[in-house]
């Protein structure tokens, strides 16, 4: 009964625009809505189709996979596109989380804003949605510090102290740039030669 019911609200949701959940959304997935390298992720309910990853956007998340790996290496867990639960209508998947460690049984479900220190989106074409959709959600969230890569101008963003939905202190640096990252003590990492693209 409970399937069928979730089921009639997949179909409701798709015929309408009432916002879809997160549960609603693994269930599209497990019933084949999408096709199983789809890239999507939910946001406030919406399904969007999340862009392809380019030569550039690629070289540097593998760049500051290990930049950041490196940095906080048993202090912090990293994770690389893959979701973070917002609430029960956001499921984004940045391109990296910069997590507390968790144990048991915490450590297999995805992170919610409480578990998280840091989210980066490396922008290669998708620069507008990244500045005027993803980091307004974030701050609506509490997520503590956005960074986002803007690789054609070679300009990082910062996003510090959310504050009733929006960041406080905001801040645009060109080029090279060793960055603290937050929640890991005396953790850095140099972004020049991914800006120097």
């Amino acid at each position: 009964m409970r399937s069928k019911l979730r089921s009639q609200a997949i179909v409701e949701a798709s015929s309408s625009h009432r916002r879809i959940t997160v549960d609603e959304y693994y269930d599209m997935a497990r019933t084949g809505l999408f096709a199983p390298d789809a890239r999507v992720e939910l946001i406030e309910g919406e399904v969007v189709r999340m862009a392809p990853i380019g030569d550039r956007h690629c070289a540097a998340v593998e760049e500051l996979d290990e930049l950041l790996h490196r940095a906080v290496a048993g202090r912090a867990r990293v994770r690389c596109q893959m979701p973070v639960r917002l609430d029960d209508y956001s499921q984004p998947e940045p391109d990296f989380v910069v997590m507390r460690q968790r144990v048991g049984r915490d450590d297999r479900a995805h992170p919610s804003v409480v578990d998280v220190f840091l989210i980066v989106e490396i922008s290669d074409s998708t620069l507008r949605y990244d500045l005027d959709v993803k980091v307004p959600l974030y701050a609506r969230h509490g997520v503590p510090e956005v960074w986002v890569i803007e690789l054609l101008h070679r300009k990082l963003h910062l996003y510090r102290c959310p504050v009733a939905g929006s960041y406080e202190d905001v801040t645009s640096v060109s080029d090279g740039c060793t960055t603290a990252v937050p929640g890991v003590s005396s953790a850095t990492v140099d972004l020049s030669e991914i800006l120097s693209g």
